[in-house]
């Protein structure tokens, strides 16, 4: 029951035409102004489909560009020519017409009637001119077009090659540039970007700065990091420099195959899983096989071994080599391409070292001097200066120490070293330093090391058992290779192992069937692993190993 108070407050007039609960004057108001914006946006979205109409319906050249058609829907006029690879146009002939597939490295509308293009292909770029008129009546929509199709975007471009009136310095093939006729879009990329490609060609922090906060230069211009180059991996790899660098991997890759084929090696792929942690059980990953434990192998040290007691006499591979180390350098990876061989030894185990020697100076000596490989390493130099001046003594024999010379050379020059201790990082670049000034060479070996600083398959040296049989090869002062007449004998490898600091049982399951292997006879033998990504990294002065590896893993990095 209300109270007398609610019973005496006056109640609102109701206005002329409203009834119980029809909507207010504001309300329809307020729909009114809704119906009529609805009214100007249906309107406006009417004339913009009729201007678009009239556009396309006067657009002479709409059959010469948009989405790529179908070879069911491809009009007659698309190109039946062979196609051109970008990097052909260096020799091109003046109008010559080309069609090629490249992507978008920059779009620009110049005016209503010009647009300019940056087509590239790895590590090649040409301009392209979209230009109204012309015989193929090239419209200012097309214009329009081109000029705003997004960065990184594939396309299918055919043109007329013509001589600009000027060089064209911001691309790499400046002598020509490419008069499309007709443009269409192969694979269109996102308009938005976590990298740019064109920041990504700058050089990067020279330091170990791998932050992944966005820095500028002086100029004001993003400094890509290299972890956001990394972890944008497919966007940094279309660099000029990127595209080079793995160029010239697949180059010291073939070489290697190369001299392995013309000295008649057999080749063998051999397993990374092993039952076992073996060479001693440090810096092995563990990973779950089946019901049971297995291991990824550190080097196919064993199995060229036991090739070798196959009498397979000669034999090499290239594959992963897994460390786990938790090592965060320059230069150390926890996956990296081992480029590895073993051979019988006739007479002395300096015929392996010799090999070894000969075998890089064919590499280094033909990426010196191949036009194609001079070629990428000058285009890797205009990011990372200095990356073709690699030193080689001349002749065809390379610079040889014995580990004794190497300590005395440090000695000499007031650097504190042992013959009894392995040298230590800041020792051999401080010996590759001396060597590069003394010497004029940035590649050189060392011979004989200390028995007690090397695997316990090593041979020792007959005349003295406290040096080895064993060699490592430099490059810039850093180590390259690790290699050494390795023990053929089964109770003196046997001995060898049972003396190890850990001792370790040839007769374990982990062992057993690589110690067997000698046990039934074995030729004499040696060889060694090479790190292709060092190889790569030293030879071109880069400040970073993760530069030369395509998906580097290392103790903080699992992806890309």
């Amino acid at each position: 029951m209300a109270s007398s108070a609610e019973q005496e407050l006056p109640h609102r007039p109701k206005e002329e035409g409203e009834e119980a609960g029809a909507p207010s004057k504001s309300a329809l108001k307020k729909a009114a102004k809704e119906k009529e914006k609805a009214e100007k946006a249906a309107k406006r979205q009417e004339q913009e489909r009729q201007q678009k109409e009239k556009a396309e319906a006067s657009d002479t050249s709409k059959h010469l560009y948009g989405p790529l058609p179908s070879s069911a829907d491809a009009p007659s006029n698309l190109p039946k020519e062979k196609f051109t690879e970008l990097a052909e146009l260096y020799d091109a002939k003046e109008d010559q017409e080309v069609t090629i597939d490249a992507r978008i490295h920059n779009a620009r509308v110049q005016s209503a009637k010009l647009a300019f293009l940056v087509l590239r292909d790895e590590a090649h770029t040409i301009q392209a001119v979209i230009a109204e008129g012309g015989t193929n009546k090239i419209s200012r929509q097309m214009v329009k077009w081109c000029g705003g199709i997004n960065s990184e975007s594939i396309v299918r471009a055919t043109g007329l090659v013509k001589q600009p009136k000027e060089p064209v310095t911001s691309t790499s093939i400046s002598n020509f540039e490419l008069h499309v006729e007709q443009l269409y879009m192969i694979s269109e990329a996102a308009q938005m970007l976590p990298v740019q490609v064109k920041d990504c060609m700058r050089a990067p922090p020279m330091n170990e700065d791998l932050k992944e906060e966005a820095e500028t230069d002086a100029q004001g211009l993003p400094v890509v990091s290299l972890a956001a180059r990394l972890n944008n991996r497919v966007l940094d790899g279309r660099t000029a420099a990127n595209q080079a660098i793995f160029q010239l991997q697949s180059g010291i890759s073939n070489l290697f195959i190369e001299f392995m084929n013309a000295n008649r090696f057999t080749w063998i792929n051999s397993s990374r899983l092993a039952g076992a942690a073996t060479e001693g059980g440090a810096g092995v990953f563990e990973i779950k096989y089946f019901d049971t434990k297995a291991y990824l192998t550190q080097s196919p040290q064993f199995f060229k071994q036991m090739a070798i007691a196959m009498d397979m006499k000669r034999v090499c591979e290239i594959g992963p080599v897994f460390r786990a180390e938790n090592s965060n350098t320059h230069r150390h990876l926890t996956e990296f391409t081992g480029l590895d061989f073993e051979m019988v030894i006739k007479n002395d185990y300096h015929e392996v070292l010799a090999f070894g020697e000969k075998l890089m100076l064919y590499i280094i000596r033909n990426l010196q001097q191949r036009p194609e490989y001079k070629r990428l390493t000058k285009v890797v130099d205009e990011v990372f200066p200095g990356a073709g001046d690699f030193k080689l003594p001349p002749g065809d024999e390379a610079q040889r120490f014995t580990f004794t010379e190497a300590v005395n050379l440090l000695n000499e020059n007031g650097i504190e070293a042992s013959e009894s201790d392995d040298l230590s990082t800041p020792q051999e670049k401080a010996l590759g330093r001396i060597i590069h000034d003394k010497y004029n060479t940035d590649f050189y070996t060392i011979d004989k090391y200390p028995s007690s600083v090397r695997p316990f398959y090593t041979m020792p040296d007959p005349s003295n058992p406290e040096v080895s049989n064993s060699y490592d090869f430099f490059m810039r002062g850093q180590e390259i290779m690790s290699g050494a007449q390795r023990i053929h004998n089964y109770n003196q490898l046997c001995e060898r192992m049972r003396a190890n600091d850990p001792p370790l049982d040839p007769l374990s399951e982990g062992f057993r069937h690589y110690t067997d292997a000698f046990k039934y006879g074995c030729a004499p033998h040696g060889g060694g692993g090479l790190g292709l990504n060092r190889i790569l990294q030293f030879y071109l002065g880069l400040p970073d190993i993760r530069f030369a590896t395509l998906f580097p893993r290392d103790p903080g990095r699992l992806a890309p």
